[in-house]
């Protein structure tokens, strides 16, 4: 199963470049998108300079992150996708290699989310680290499936969570030790906080109080390591053949 990795960005040309210099090494993807969302410092015109297989898609105004991902999956080549956000530290390429080969290995696994580990103890304490995590794993066709509902900005991670839990999917984590950078970081204390004040406001309206208790309580759980494959009994066992 092919592999595209699509990476919504906005304003992000003194970020995207760590990602981009490990996603473009992975193995098993075999298409990277970068959906640059309206940006005004030129992250898109560095990006299709220095990376030339990076697929380059420009939105001319910023519209946020889900309507940045629905018109990216319009040029996805693969039925397997790889949501990536553009403003990642510190990725690791094995952990990446190994939740591809987990996911395409492990029957029955609708989706695949990488927790953030390393989140500060409050983001891990109501699970964002999973459930807000925008490293993840899924087919093609449920992601066209969310996003034919209406869903802004904010609100793209928990209306898949929701969609799978209505749905019955099969959703698994794995650990995953890259950060994300906060809005306080990229904004300041004042601008990051209201604009993290409102994400959480806007994620609550979208999916209403009582399912967002749900995914906060029951969500999602650990991938298990998949058991070996039965080893196969000899065609001589004891002296004697087994034909």
């Amino acid at each position: 199963m092919g592999v595209t990795c699509l990476i919504p960005c906005y304003n992000e040309r003194e970020r995207i470049a760590t990602v981009l210099e490990v996603v473009s090494k992975v193995k098993g993807i075999q298409q990277v998108i970068c959906v640059d969302d309206g940006s005004a410092d030129g992250t898109a015109t560095m990006v299709s300079r220095q990376w030339p297989t990076v697929q380059v898609i420009r939105l001319s105004q910023n519209q946020g992150k889900a309507a940045a991902i629905q018109y990216g999956l319009q040029f996805v080549q693969h039925e397997l996708v790889l949501l990536m956000d553009a403003d990642l530290q510190e990725l690791n390429k094995t952990e990446l290699e190994r939740a591809i080969s987990a996911f395409q290995d492990t029957a029955n696994v609708d989706m695949l989310i990488l927790r953030r580990i390393r989140s500060p103890w409050f983001v891990r304490w109501y699970r964002s680290d999973i459930l807000l995590s925008g490293e993840r794993l899924l087919r093609r066709s449920d992601l066209e499936q969310v996003l034919a509902q209406p869903v802004a900005r904010y609100q793209l991670e928990v209306a898949i969570n929701r969609y799978m839990i209505k749905r019955g999917k099969r959703v698994r984590w794995m650990p995953w030790s890259a950060m994300n950078t906060y809005k306080v970081d990229k904004l300041g204390m004042l601008e990051g906080s209201r604009r993290e004040f409102r994400m959480y406001v806007e994620i609550v309206d979208y999916v209403g109080f009582v399912h967002m208790l749900v995914q906060l309580s029951s969500f999602t759980r650990k991938l298990k390591k998949q058991k070996s494959a039965p080893r196969e009994w000899p065609r001589f066992l004891s002296g004697i053949w087994l034909d």
